[in-house]
């Protein structure tokens, strides 16, 4: 085959054979050669078929049919793309949260599962009714019965008087109410009520002190009894310097060891009366006779103690105002004519002149306590004295 000088293809052999034969014979024409234009025309339809076909090479191995050229669409778009992973990312995010609060959540049950049995108990409805009880009004009489029971909940930092009777009981000074003053036993109005003031100021620095309660010496309530009391006075002085089981300071004063407790807050529960009758010696004489029980939260004095434990005291006694006429007294002073008192949640093998609650994590030793369980709170019964020998159980604290 021959070739023209563009590079398109020339005659063919056969074909100018054939024209020179029928040239010799005088006949014929010659062919007619392509055209400049022809040759690019069939040039560029040839270089196009040949791209379709590669083309169509290259899109069998990714997807079968037809191509389809049409624009993108709400399916088949970047919108559409973005649209789904923003979803399923939105999903996922939202189930990996709710999850790790799942998750969080069973492990605070387990630390604390009360937050959950105690709504199911109805220990949280209990709370929260004790929580906004109206404190009760005071105590003009021996009550007949104990305080009702209440759901035994732990005392808290924050609450160390939960579980107890004594949340509704008035706070500190508050509790110690005076009757009003009247002339009583040959005494007047006006001594009657100066001998009812010092009862309760006697009452306050040996039980509620800040100063007392750390162990400190009570001078300000020692000074408030009367002087002529030698062999008392002389007892009171031996207890606070060198405590024993005979001379006992906790018998007046209440005190704890700092060394050993710290107070859970500065609130301590009192209830009790205080009332006036006339002197057993006579005319001349009246007698303030005192009946309080107080209500003392401690938690351990290492640092990052928690346990609250609660201590009742009660006191009953019995002071006298005399006309110093008649009777061996001093104006303006008080005879300790009889005392007892009663102390719950203490060690009764410890006679450090101290209170020593019972924590769960102290050893148990000394003497095994006996009896029937008492309630501490329980103020319808007297005392006589003989708690003071006896290690008993109480039934609450």
């Amino acid at each position: 085959m021959t070739s023209n000088d563009a590079g398109g293809p020339g005659v063919p052999d056969e074909e100018w054979a054939r024209f020179v034969r029928e040239a010799e014979q005088g006949a014929g024409q010659a062919p007619a050669e392509p055209s400049a234009r022809a040759r690019m025309v069939t040039e560029r339809l040839r270089r196009e078929d040949e791209q379709r076909a590669g083309a169509a090479r290259g899109r069998f191995g990714r997807r079968s049919g037809p191509a389809r050229h049409e624009p993108p669409g709400w399916r088949t778009g970047p919108a559409w793309q973005d649209m789904r992973g923003g979803r399923g990312a939105g999903r996922r995010r939202l189930k990996a949260t709710l999850a790790v609060v799942f998750i969080a959540g069973l492990g605070l049950v387990a630390v604390r599962p009360e937050l959950v049995i105690d709504r199911i108990t109805g220990k949280a409805e209990a709370r929260s009714v004790a929580r906004t009880a109206a404190p009760l009004p005071a105590e003009s009489v021996r009550p007949t019965t104990a305080p009702e029971a209440v759901d035994p909940d732990r005392p808290t930092l924050k609450e160390p008087f939960r579980g107890s009777p004594a949340v509704q009981w008035a706070d500190g000074v508050a509790g110690i109410e005076l009757p009003a003053a009247e002339a009583v036993g040959g005494m007047s109005k006006e001594r009657v009520a100066e001998g009812l003031e010092n009862v309760k100021r006697f009452l306050v620095v040996s039980n509620l002190d800040p100063a007392t309660l750390r162990g400190e010496r009570p001078s300000e309530a020692l000074k408030l009894l009367d002087p002529k009391m030698k062999e008392l006075n002389a007892g009171l002085e031996k207890s606070l310097s060198t405590p024993s089981r005979e001379n006992d300071p906790l018998s007046l004063f209440t005190r704890a060891d700092p060394a050993e407790l710290k107070p859970v807050g500065d609130v301590v529960k009192v209830r009790g009366r205080m009332w006036v009758e006339p002197g057993r010696k006579g005319p001349g004489e009246a007698e303030i006779r005192v009946d309080f029980s107080f209500v003392y939260p401690f938690v351990k004095a290492k640092a990052g103690s928690t346990q609250v434990e609660r201590t009742i005291v009660r006191r009953v006694a019995t002071f006298s105002i005399a006309d110093p006429r008649k009777f061996e007294a001093t104006t303006g002073k008080l005879w300790l004519v009889e005392y007892n008192r009663d102390i719950a949640n203490s060690a009764c093998d410890v006679d450090d002149g101290y209170l020593h609650p019972t924590f769960d994590m102290d050893p148990v030793t000394g003497p095994t306590p006996s009896g029937a369980p008492v309630d501490p709170y329980d103020r319808s019964k007297g005392l006589d004295g003989s708690e003071q020998e006896e290690c008993g159980v109480v039934s609450r604290s």
